[in-house]
């Protein structure tokens, strides 16, 4: 987001809840008073984080549901167990109603959003996949709720694919090699043997390593949610740059010709495309 912001591209950022129930996982942000004031703070954050991307940004309003506790799959299966009036409890159609308004507003080429599993299966993730692939499919409906804006159909929809096996693997083994405690090995650990390769499904590669930087300020920025000395900053940028200098991405739906394999959320998009109706 980074790259196309500074490359002169209209960006924005959606955000579904306001992680109103979300955990404190910096330590150095676990004092008295942060936890009273998490909704007011985590807006905060967010400011920042948007600031640094260079991008635009829309609150939908929606409460945070929190993370259930044991597997959340299993958890959300049973919805009862979720808090009542939380996002991942809200009517589908309701939620998709709010995106298709922003779409319609902002028009964007492509979208990115979660895959079917959430990028893990955080309740909220994966209620937003369920409803941008529908908004996908209704923001060029011309008669899907008119009142919501012109119709625009945006051309391509992208999963983000941050969680890469073999990144992580790259990353654990040099520091292994080098005599220093990995961060990444709990995370190796707990990846089950019949997880799919998530790299197999990626399509597009893009690469960014030059604002890599730039995104670990962002990450900063939220600082109730990352520790600083965490697993996120365990491998210098200069290196992360010299050995995995791309951030990887799904291509799940287009109405464009491309090919693939990619190196660019544009490609396949003719110059000529503002106006799709």
């Amino acid at each position: 987001m980074i790259r196309y912001a500074r490359e002169g591209n209209e960006t924005m950022v959606v955000t579904c809840t306001g992680g109103e129930r979300g955990d404190i996982l910096n330590p150095a942000m676990n004092r008295p008073g942060v936890l009273e004031r998490i909704p007011e703070i985590r807006k905060e954050e967010m400011a920042e984080a948007i600031r640094l991307l260079g991008a635009k940004h829309r609150w939908l309003g929606y409460v945070d549901s929190g993370l259930p506790q044991g597997d959340p799959l299993a958890e959300r299966a049973g919805k009862a167990e979720l808090p009542a009036g939380c996002f991942a409890l809200q009517d589908t159609d309701t939620v998709v109603q709010d995106l298709v308004q922003v779409i319609r507003e902002f028009r964007p080429h492509v979208i990115i959003t979660y895959d079917e599993n959430g990028g893990y299966p955080h309740p909220d993730h994966l209620k937003v996949h369920e409803t941008s692939m529908v908004a996908w499919d209704k923001a060029g409906d011309p008669d899907y709720h008119p009142e919501l804006g012109k119709p625009w159909a945006p051309l391509k929809l992208y999963y983000t694919h941050g969680f890469i096996r073999q990144r992580l693997q790259m990353f654990h083994d040099l520091l292994i090699e080098e005599g220093k405690t990995s961060p990444y090995a709990e995370i190796l650990e707990r990846w089950k043997p019949h997880q799919a390769d998530i790299m197999a499904r990626v399509t597009t590669q893009v690469p960014c390593a030059e604002y890599f930087d730039v995104r670990d300020d962002v990450l900063r920025a939220h600082a109730t949610q990352i520790d600083p000395a965490g697993t996120f900053f365990g491998t210098p940028v200069d290196v992360q740059q010299k050995l995995w200098p791309t951030e990887e991405f799904e291509l799940a739906a287009t109405r464009v010709r491309t090919s693939i394999p990619e190196d660019d959320l544009f490609a396949g998009i003719p110059a000529d495309s503002d106006d799709n109706e």
